[in-house]
């Protein structure tokens, strides 16, 4: 099918197709899903799907300024300690201030150096499979454009105040990012049932997650921490911790997988050799870890 995603891998039992997937292989990630409001005015970039640049117009700036100031003051009493963590480095290193939308290779290059994600510029809303292929290598897709002026408390598709004020923050969080990265694995040779499933479960942790922290229903979702009024009402899935992330073991597939950091790539790991060289890799950071310990004993 014309419409199914260039990573939907064809397994049979008398051949093994899957070959290792690079980071450079998300240039093919660009199936985009069509999003229209026809209230906006069809010569911004929500309707034309232009990539941004490093500069804004003045409009962009009050839209920007608009959201920063609203949500922000909600974050100290909404938002988790994870985030608000993350937020006061990213305001300090990153730019983030109510007059100033940050610019993304500093944004990126904060999140390489703290959890190993980096930021990607795409067009739109992807298709599930190929963002969820994305979070495998670390490589999180993003809009650089800004909502409509007329409507800065709403965007009919994910927008740089989504991206920059829900998701980053989360992501400069190293088991946020790691649980991200394991719903990415898990896509890779899914089926689309399981595509859908998985971004079910991202739906609802990801984008609308709440936890709690010292007896108080916080945030930790972007499609919360980036939408006052959400943010407000806060009434969407509670979870204290991550325990769906469990969900990925259950996905039967004829073949595993193994995340190179060193080279950004994914390899199916299908003869002794593989299996012995992940094994190798193990036995040293547990090498390292025990050393750790004895350390702090």
């Amino acid at each position: 099918s014309q419409n199914t995603s260039w990573l939907v891998l064809f397994l049979e039992s008398s051949r093994f197709p899957f070959k290792m997937l690079k980071i450079q292989d998300l240039d093919k990630c660009h199936h985009l899903i069509t999003t229209y409001d026809p209230s906006l005015d069809h010569s911004h970039p929500v309707s034309l799907r232009l990539l941004g640049y490093c500069w804004f117009t003045e409009n962009k700036i009050n839209t920007w300024r608009e959201v920063y100031r609203k949500l922000s003051s909600l974050y100290p009493t909404h938002a988790c300690t994870e985030y608000l963590d993350a937020f006061q480095q990213l305001e300090k290193y990153c730019g983030y201030q109510e007059d100033n939308i940050p610019q993304f290779q500093d944004v990126s290059r904060f999140l390489k150096e703290r959890t190993g994600f980096q930021l990607r510029p795409v067009a739109g809303l992807l298709s599930a499979r190929d963002f969820l292929a994305s979070l495998a290598f670390r490589v999180f897709q993003c809009t650089q454009y800004i909502r409509h002026f007329s409507s800065p408390m709403h965007s009919p598709e994910p927008d740089c105040c989504h991206e920059l004020l829900g998701h980053v923050p989360m992501l400069a969080n190293k088991e946020f990012a790691q649980f991200s990265q394991d719903i990415g694995l898990a896509s890779l040779g899914s089926s689309e049932t399981e595509i859908e499933k998985l971004a079910t479960l991202y739906w609802f942790t990801v984008e609308f997650g709440l936890c709690k922290q010292n007896g108080s229903i916080r945030a930790y979702g972007a499609g919360l921490l980036s939408s006052y009024g959400e943010l407000m009402v806060c009434v969407m899935h509670l979870s204290v911790s991550f325990p769906h992330r469990n969900y990925s073991m259950k996905i039967k597939k004829p073949f595993s997988l193994h995340y190179d950091p060193f080279t950004s790539s994914v390899e199916i790991l299908n003869t002794p050799q593989k299996v012995k060289r992940a094994l190798s890799q193990m036995k040293e950071d547990l090498k390292n870890l025990c050393l750790a310990l004895e350390n702090l004993s």
